[in-house]
């Protein structure tokens, strides 16, 4: 443990925020830059003391949970977390459950995208943010509840008035083998998150093919590069298939792309124009 080099950067993080950035009125008596040490103890759900001997570089071990609330009271960044973890010497450890807030320059990117269709998924296969044109290819995801965003039950419990499943999409078999075995090495990842229990109850339940491929024990799949996707406004629309690893919050970004000059191509371009309109398929 750094125990000055961890008193040198509670310190600097502490005189870099205001009282306003965490609700507090300024006072009229403030001398010091930033907040006060009692101010971050308080909002860090620790004692002045505790924190103040951290500050002087004669502070005890924190434990992880200390450090979480420090995290917190500071508004650290991911890059200042991690680096608060190294200087006491405390490995951070996965969070209970999967991210799911989108990184700004994630969602900007999905934006300058116009022509692809891209969304970003959770580790536990949630859609978590999306551009028009995913919208439009696949459906309204702001139209659905957040529990029907999951391609998980999409892939196994959610049909249409016509039986179909998953978007139309050609790989749908494919899709269901890799998804199940994701979804089995992300149940190790994180044991203890409710929802991801309560989601592997219901597709057992709900869902005789889960179940099977469940039993079966996979834990890789083949990944598809290419699907096509049967829409009912401008027909089939076929389309290279990229996934990249968002690793530190454990998510993935999609993105669907035409062959140049395709008629795929020319199919997304329609679809950017018409918008989500897909009333007979389901989320």
């Amino acid at each position: 443990m750094d125990r000055a080099g961890l008193a040198a950067f509670l310190r600097g993080r502490r005189e870099r925020i205001t009282p306003a950035d965490v609700g507090l009125p300024a006072g009229p008596r403030r001398r010091t830059p930033g907040l006060r040490r009692e101010e971050v103890a308080q909002l860090a759900f620790i004692s002045t003391e505790y924190y103040t001997r951290l500050e002087q570089a004669r502070g005890p071990h924190p434990s992880r949970e200390v450090l979480s609330g420090l995290v917190r009271a500071l508004r650290l960044s991911d890059a200042e977390r991690d680096h608060l973890h190294q200087l006491a010497d405390v490995p951070r450890g996965l969070p209970p459950g999967p991210p799911r807030e989108v990184r700004t320059s994630i969602l900007e990117l999905l934006r300058r995208l116009p022509l692809s269709a891209a969304f970003v998924t959770s580790a536990a296969q949630e859609v978590l943010a999306w551009n028009d044109l995913a919208a439009a290819l696949m459906a309204d995801f702001s139209a659905a509840p957040r529990r029907d965003r999951n391609l998980l039950r999409q892939a196994f419990l959610i049909r249409d008035e016509h039986g179909r499943r998953l978007y139309g999409v050609s790989d749908a078999d494919e899709f269901e083998h890799a998804s199940v075995s994701r979804f089995r090495t992300v149940l190790a990842r994180y044991p203890g998150d409710p929802e991801l229990t309560a989601l592997l109850a219901e597709l057992l339940d709900g869902s005789a093919r889960f179940a099977t491929l469940w039993a079966a024990e996979e834990v890789q799949a083949e990944p598809v590069l290419r699907k096509t996707f049967h829409h009912p406004l401008v027909g089939p629309v076929t389309v290279n298939c990229d996934a990249l690893d968002i690793a530190d919050l454990d998510q993935h970004l999609v993105i669907y792309t035409a062959d140049t000059g395709s008629s795929s191509e020319e199919a997304l371009r329609l679809l950017s124009v018409l918008g989500t309109q897909r009333m007979d398929v389901p989320i």
